[in-house]
């Protein structure tokens, strides 16, 4: 699973895990990404979204045609 939102482009940030004696060995944190299924009125179907959780909120606040215009637009495909 790509640990990358469709529609921010929220993507995984490395940085260090530090010990209680301060060594420090490499980490990552992932994006809450979560799997959504939409229905697209505009060309009868539904689309599945890999989305992060704030993109679930963005796309419940301009709506699924709005947010599939914008990840059409960063080069994505839907």
């Amino acid at each position: 699973m790509s640990a990358h939102c469709m529609l921010t482009g929220a993507a995984p940030v490395f940085g260090n895990r530090v010990s209680h004696s301060h060594r420090r060995t490499r980490r990552r944190w992932d994006p809450n990404i979560q799997h959504r299924r939409y229905r697209l009125p505009s060309e009868g179907r539904f689309v599945r979204l890999t989305l992060s959780a704030r993109a679930v909120k963005t796309v419940d606040k301009i709506g699924i045609e709005a947010a599939v215009a914008r990840i059409r637009a960063r080069g994505g495909k839907v």
